[in-house]
């Protein structure tokens, strides 16, 4: 079970990821925007209990995507970051930051896509 935090401003959208990755066992907390997800990253490393995994939307409002993995990364060098993103002019906007980013997924996407990819991610070293 891994401790997983997901940016997603949309609350359908927040809603399935969480019932999906919840359903394979984790340990869900959302926010639903970068500014939110960013605070409850440095919320959790102070309790000494930090996420095994940040999963964000790439467009937020108040803190987009790019900018709350570039602050993470920054605060916690070894957490796996995803991006998701309905827009391909998004997508482009993560290229540069293969040495932070572990996986784009793409929206639409299925529960089994979702949970096979969160899987790949937390499996990697």
């Amino acid at each position: 079970m891994a401790r997983i935090l997901v940016a997603e401003d949309e609350p359908s959208v927040r809603d399935f990821i969480k019932r999906a990755l919840s359903g394979a066992g984790h340990d869900i907390e959302v926010a639903g925007d970068g500014s939110d997800a960013l605070a409850a990253l440095a919320r959790a490393r102070a309790q000494g209990a930090p996420h095994d995994l940040l999963l964000t939307d790439i467009l937020m409002p108040v803190m987009d995507g790019i900018s709350l993995a570039l602050s993470a990364a920054r605060d916690q060098p070894s957490l796996p970051i995803m991006l998701m993103t309905g827009y391909s002019d998004q997508r482009e906007r993560a290229y540069g930051l293969e040495a932070i980013i572990r996986d784009i997924l793409l929206k639409p996407f299925t529960l089994a896509e979702l949970v096979a990819r969160v899987e790949a991610v937390l499996a990697k070293p």
